[in-house]
């Protein structure tokens, strides 16, 4: 199993892209390879390499390279997105898909044909590079399809799959044999049946199904901060994201998830850093954990949302908070003895009626009943209704007993 850390730097925050130091990233990378990480999620941000549809900047491109080679040195591999996208409520989209320009990016056949060059120019420039764990298309793009945003770029499911082949395959064109091939969606994609981008785009593009897990969407609210529902959220979406699995085999990738402040005590934040780690650990078919995020935000940037303030694991003058301390001592005991368990018990999801997202929520009873069967130990896999009768699918992933929500007076 992997563990890394999204890379946020620690001067400049992603802004650091517009006045690149590679002396400070170099300084950033030392730090986080000193917790114990094998990895990086490294974010470009999309308006400065590509400002315009027919200028892709070679020296953004360069810079990007650079920190790649960076890591290298410190012995860290680098998984790079595209799309940069949505990081931290602000949204960094360039300004030909913006006002007087605004033009659908997921519709509109000149946006997503440049948008498919820019994925294949960044390939490009790092495909060659030893260290190079994978591409993904774009940081939560689906968080732009519908709301809460204030100003969506409308599409249908059907459109959603047909934007995701075009730009995986776009990635695709200019990868090396092994290179991972992914695409990141926020959980609106398991809990939400209006987001167009659902369970299915999840596991029928890209070579893994990737997971954002954030308890602020209702899990610590209902469940409190260190409430089994919040310390076992990421497991469970793990298992969730699963469910919509056809092949056994394919993996899922914890590719985000944090200690957000703002539902839990800062005082709780390593405890609740370890409980996750320990409970996701479990799952056999998870390929990695990368942790958001290795620095705070500095107090010198202004209008951020308060906690992305602290979710550091590193404070933005290179110390090691103790959720730092905290991560590097439990991801070096996890891989010193194997946490995996196999689990041949099965919830059953209803997928056949509407509301069927809704339904499996951090504050509905499909995910209390989850937590009843897990108890004390691993928690019980998740089969859709419509592949329940699939005993070769079933057995494929261990499976051989299947039970059904408890219902409650």
């Amino acid at each position: 199993m992997r563990f890394g850390v999204n890379y946020t730097p620690s001067a400049g925050w992603f802004h650091s892209w517009l006045d690149f130091d590679p002396t400070s990233v170099g300084k950033d990378l030392e730090a986080i390879a000193g917790l114990g990480v094998d990895h990086i999620r490294l974010m470009p941000l999309w308006p400065h390499v590509q400002p315009n549809r027919g200028l892709i900047r070679p020296r953004a491109l360069a810079d990007v390279v650079t920190v790649v080679d960076l890591a290298a040195e410190y012995g860290l591999d680098v998984n790079v997105d595209g799309l940069q996208g949505h990081l931290s409520s602000f949204d960094f989209v360039p300004a030909w898909l913006s006002s007087w320009h605004r033009r659908n990016m997921f519709t509109d056949p000149d946006v997503v044909t440049s948008t498919a060059h820019y994925l294949r120019r960044l390939t490009a420039a790092v495909a060659g590079r030893p260290n190079l764990l994978g591409v993904t298309v774009g940081n939560e793009t689906n968080q732009f399809a519908a709301a809460p945003h204030p100003f969506p770029h409308p599409v249908t499911e059907e459109g959603a799959g047909v934007w995701l082949a075009r730009l995986t395959a776009a990635i695709r064109d200019e990868a090396r044999p092994g290179t991972l091939v992914t695409h990141a969606m926020y959980d609106a994609a398991w809990y939400d049946d209006t987001q167009p981008f659902g369970p299915a785009h999840a596991v029928e593009h890209g070579d893994e199904t990737i997971v954002h897990s954030w308890v602020f969407n209702g899990a610590a609210q209902t469940h409190g901060g260190m409430g089994a529902g919040s310390v076992r959220h990421a497991e469970y979406l793990c298992r969730l994201a699963a469910a919509w699995h056809t092949d056994a085999t394919r993996p899922v990738w914890l590719q985000e998830v944090g200690a957000p402040t703002n539902v839990v005590a800062e005082a709780d934040a390593p405890d609740f850093l370890e409980a996750t780690l320990r409970h996701v650990a479990r799952i056999p078919e998870l390929s990695g954990i990368t942790w958001w995020c290795s620095h705070d935000v500095s107090r010198d940037l202004l209008d951020f949302p308060e906690l992305e303030y602290d979710l550091g694991l590193i404070t933005s003058d290179g110390r090691v908070k103790p959720t730092g301390e905290r991560f590097a001592a439990t991801i070096e005991q996890i891989r010193k003895q194997s946490h995996t368990v196999e689990q041949s018990t099965a919830l059953i999801l209803d997928d056949t009626v509407p509301g069927y997202r809704a339904a499996s929520g951090p504050s509905r009873e499909f995910y209390r009943s989850w937590l009843d069967l897990a108890g004390d130990g691993a928690g019980p896999q998740i089969v859709l209704a419509s592949k329940a009768g699939d005993a070769e699918l079933l057995s494929a992933r261990g499976i051989t007993e299947l039970r059904r929500p408890l219902e409650r007076p």
